[in-house]
């Protein structure tokens, strides 16, 4: 009984908790760099384990992502894992509602040291895009890389990790390997219309042009914080993330190689810093299973986002299951 009363008190807290969230790509929830990883050297740890998540998340504009998430770890032996990650987004905006299955996820954990005060892990996997980032209105208007999704690129993620009972540190990096097929350009919206709705306009407008986008290169770093006892965790920590390489338009593939041209996207508002805070709480129902929920809240945002990952209010219920 007392533990169905904890999960309705989470479930309560999830729906009506508000911050703002970590606007990464997605290797911050990713093998080495995941938040509130467990560590008791005091029990076998199950290498096998299930998480299912819900998160609801606002933009900056008026989308709203909905995303449930399957999240899976396995055992390859007594030291590595294999991580695979597989999310359904729906997205509702003003503009339309799209949805499909997002980017897959995929990682392999090694173990690289381990003693009685720390354990050090490293992790190397990618993204692999679920479509093309190029999904339209009814009426074949491009859609905003807000509305999309799948980032509609093939990634490479790295990073490594020092845990131990109070402390988890974590750094990596995110390198997109090619530009999506988005086709987003707000001088292209309802030009077969001779009478476009201008209020329609001075909205679409406010979304960054992303036609052919190429995203740059994400670092990032977690400190965190965590406090254990018994059945229940809890965790506050720090999330900054670098945009090292600016993001580009880039030509389309079939243009005449002559002919092609590549700019940054704003300059150097493309780059730069983007941190939140974060923080977590945790109920264990035993070793077998528990339920976490995490909230962050932005403290540095980028001011140009072509890639839509910009939130403003995040909450993510999760259920794990270890076997």
């Amino acid at each position: 009984m007392k533990s169905w009363v904890l999960l309705s008190v989470f479930l309560l807290i999830s729906v009506y908790a508000s911050a703002q969230g970590c606007s990464d790509a997605g290797f911050c929830t990713m093998g080495a760099m995941k938040p509130d990883q467990p560590y008791n050297k005091k029990i076998a740890v199950k290498l096998r384990s299930m998480e299912v998540s819900f998160y609801r998340g606002t933009t900056t504009l008026t989308p709203i992502i909905y995303v449930a998430t399957a999240d899976m770890n396995f055992s390859l032996n007594r030291k590595t894992t294999f991580q695979i990650k597989i999310p359904f987004q729906y997205v509702e905006g003003r503009l339309a509602n799209t949805s499909s299955l997002s980017d897959l996820s995929l990682c392999v954990t090694r173990n690289v040291y381990s003693s009685d005060k720390f354990d050090l892990n490293w992790s190397v996997g990618g993204k692999i895009p679920s479509n093309r980032s190029d999904f339209f209105t009814s009426d074949g208007n491009a859609l905003p890389m807000y509305y999309q999704t799948s980032l509609g690129t093939w990634d490479i993620i790295s990073g490594i990790s020092l845990i131990n009972r109070h402390w988890l540190i974590a750094t990596g990096i995110q390198i997109p390997l090619n530009q999506n097929n988005n086709q987003f350009d707000w001088h292209d919206w309802d030009k077969n219309n001779p009478n476009p709705d201008p209020d329609e306009l001075n909205y679409v407008m406010k979304y960054p042009n992303s036609k052919y986008l190429r995203r740059g290169t994400d670092v990032m770093l977690r400190v965190e914080r965590n406090f254990r006892l018994s059945r229940f965790n809890f965790s506050v920590g720090l999330l900054p993330i670098y945009r090292i390489t600016a993001d580009r338009i880039t030509p389309d593939p079939k243009t005449r190689l002559g002919e092609r041209t590549s700019y940054d996207l704003k300059g150097n508002e493309a780059i730069g810093l983007a941190m939140s805070w974060i923080t977590t709480a945790g109920y264990s129902f035993n070793v077998r299973s528990g339920i976490k929920l995490l909230v962050g809240h932005k403290i540095v945002q980028r001011a140009y986002s072509p890639d839509g990952l910009t939130r403003e209010l995040v909450t993510s219920f999760t259920y794990i299951y270890r076997f």
